[in-house]
């Protein structure tokens, strides 16, 4: 079973910012996407204003995750509000736990299951640990499982790599042009 900021990853990651490719680009891929995770029903049906609010709520989660290198609490994005002021819920007491649940049926419901997921990775402690990497050509959201919460790239082998490389070439250039005093 996936835990709550394994699907909230997955949903970032439906856009490839490197690759400027979107698998949410038409209401039937959103539609696609929600019903392979069981989110929606099989009569449920994506509209054009489910995919904005889609969208809203995964770049605003996006700008969210932003701020998790730091650990210091931030404004929610813009992005995120709307979209969360767009998918109601309601607290729902199940075996006498209390969940958020949708107050609204059809696509809005599986957007706002998603919206739940966010206080639910709160509670489970994977929130602090849920990144986008901080190289800006990537933006891929992944899970920090380092000790210490410091990773800051998807991929030291990749983005890692390209960051540290740009930061010698930049010492290296400076001490080209650097003279001697």
């Amino acid at each position: 079973m996936t835990g709550p900021a394994e699907l909230l990853r997955d949903f970032v990651n439906t856009y490839d910012v490197e690759g400027d490719a979107d698998d949410l680009a038409s209401p039937a891929e959103l539609t696609v996407w929600l019903r392979e995770r069981g989110l929606i029903g099989e009569a449920d049906r994506a509209m054009d204003r489910d995919l904005t609010v889609a969208t809203h709520l995964r770049e605003g989660l996006r700008g969210a995750l932003r701020h998790n290198h730091d650990g210091v609490p931030h404004e929610i994005p813009d992005e995120l509000d709307s979209a969360l002021a767009a998918l109601p819920m309601r607290v729902a007491l199940a075996g006498g736990t209390p969940t958020l649940e949708p107050a609204v049926s059809g696509v809005a419901a599986g957007l706002a299951r998603i919206a739940a997921l966010i206080p639910a990775a709160h509670a489970d402690g994977t929130w602090r640990r849920l990144k986008v990497c901080v190289e800006n050509t990537c933006q891929w959201a992944f899970i920090d499982s380092s000790k210490n919460r410091s990773r800051s790239w998807c991929s030291m082998r990749v983005c890692g790599n390209r960051t540290k490389t740009r930061a010698y070439r930049a010492r290296r250039q400076s001490e080209g042009t650097a003279r001697p005093s």
